[in-house]
């Protein structure tokens, strides 16, 4: 590929056609039944030929429409196993690599933002990408001061490409529903649309980083990569390996998908705790498992480019919600979410039919630990899409707040990282240390005035 495609009309064109190739397989998979062959072998082809032509054409676009197949990829554990497969292969290839920008576009903008003699910046700069994002590549480089940096260079063009991909992309938001049942994808590009002009900007990038690297510094379970330089389009942070989480999912020990399902959801409730943000991309492309002496394996928090601001942390209806659910307090549970709009005035529901619906979903919070399966997936997944079931016809009624709307996204995100891994976690734990509400104050109060007690006696 030589560059970004950048002029509209060409990846309109390359967007559109993705609808038509749906309907065209169709028409071959009909033809094929008539003709004798079985309708599961059939179906196996057509979502692999879909699958191929559709991650395919978002790797390539690169913008929107691979941020769009990243945000996707987190939930092919919700598809059934025998049309997962294709999409597993396909989606994983999209994670961690796309094709690359020619190496005279990269010194280019390198010599635009950091001058004619960057290349005196770098002992050493490999031109070759390590990593290819949907709005930038990472190269791999030794930094003047000796340091080995990630040095993330913009695509030109990017804003123009993400706003374009995601505007086509709504326009048959319908047609892609199917990919994953239960999931209304229209909202999703909404959201990513919205979230356009934070991704580009690297500045918000490096100080969402920066605060993380602080926090985490010391850490024994999470680190993050400290920003080293940063200016419009480049963006050059400390250097870290380890196992990407995409080949955890494929080729994991037990122990690494548990300790890397832990982790993941001990930094999805602790960072807005700890530092006012949320990481809001969590596709397993943006962490790595790195082992450590003292801990066996440590949590790498890759991209920062989209982030929630929470100054004071998680939301604590959120908590609250959760305990009163696991408390079976249905009419608590509905007037809290009646408070929050999450049910608009003009609905009336039953409470008790509410908490029927959320019980199952909080379940991993239920219990002292938890195993994510891609069953389990499926099995929500299924309950909420089927269109005569009570659970999917109450969902359509509850309405989501536009300030949770980002929280919602990445908490199923992340539900569906913990199932691709088949973790065990001790979810409750992390709920009881880092969400606001969901153990009673009056607990809390408890708690600490024993630990004044303790630390009076010792």
């Amino acid at each position: 590929m030589s560059d970004l495609p950048r002029k509209a009309v060409t990846r309109t064109a390359k967007l559109a056609a993705l609808p038509l190739g749906f309907a065209g397989r169709a028409t071959w998979g009909l033809g094929k039944r008539i003709g004798g062959r079985s309708a599961e072998i059939v179906g196996r082809e057509l979502q692999q030929r879909t699958a191929e032509q559709l991650f395919k054409v978002l790797g390539e676009l690169k913008g929107g429409a691979m941020k769009f197949g990243q945000a996707l990829s987190v939930f092919e554990s919700a598809l059934p196993e025998e049309i997962a497969g294709p999409y597993r292969a396909a989606l994983t290839k999209l994670q961690e690599a796309a094709p690359p920008m020619p190496t005279r576009t990269v010194h280019s903008v390198l010599e635009e933002r950091l001058g004619a003699d960057w290349a005196e910046l770098f002992v050493e700069f490999e031109d070759k990408p390590s990593a290819a994002a949907s709005i930038g590549q990472v190269h791999r480089a030794v930094w003047h001061d000796g340091r080995e940096v990630a040095v993330k260079v913009q695509y030109p063009g990017a804003g123009e490409a993400l706003l374009s991909d995601l505007t086509q992309l709504g326009r048959f938001a319908r047609l892609l529903g199917p990919l994953i049942p239960g999931m209304d994808i229209k909202p999703l590009i909404a959201e990513l649309r919205d979230r356009v002009s934070e991704e580009l900007d690297y500045g918000l990038e490096a100080q969402a980083q920066a605060a993380h690297a602080e926090e985490f510094a010391d850490d024994p379970d999470v680190l993050v990569p400290a920003v080293v330089h940063q200016c419009e389009q480049v963006l050059v942070t400390e250097w870290i390996d380890g196992v990407p989480l995409s080949e955890v999912i494929a080729d994991g020990t037990p122990e690494q998908r548990d300790r890397a399902g832990q982790l993941l959801a001990r930094f999805l409730f602790s960072g807005p705790a700890r530092t006012g943000l949320l990481h809001a991309d969590p596709h397993p492309g943006n962490f790595r498992l790195l082992p450590d002496e003292k801990s066996g394996w440590r949590l790498g928090v890759l991209d920062f480019g989209t982030v929630d601001r929470l100054p004071g942390g998680l939301p604590q209806p959120i908590g609250d919600s959760l305990r009163m659910t696991l408390d079976g307090d249905a009419e608590s549970v509905y007037e809290l979410l009646c408070e929050e709009g999450f049910v608009k005035e003009s609905i009336d529901l039953e409470p008790d039919a509410v908490l029927d619906y959320l019980l199952p979903i909080i379940e991993p919070a239920e219990v002292d630990e938890f195993t994510f399966t891609r069953g389990w997936m499926r099995s929500q997944a299924a309950r909420i899409a089927d269109p005569r079931s009570p659970a999917h016809q109450l969902g359509r009624q509850l309405n989501l707040p536009p300030a949770y709307l980002l929280i919602h996204r990445v908490t199923l995100s992340t539900i569906g990282v913990l199932c691709q891994l088949g973790a065990t976690v001790r979810l409750r734990d992390e709920l009881e240390e880092w969400l606001p509400g969901f153990v009673p104050e009056e607990e809390l109060e408890d708690e600490e005035l024993g630990e004044e007690v303790s630390a009076a006696e010792a």
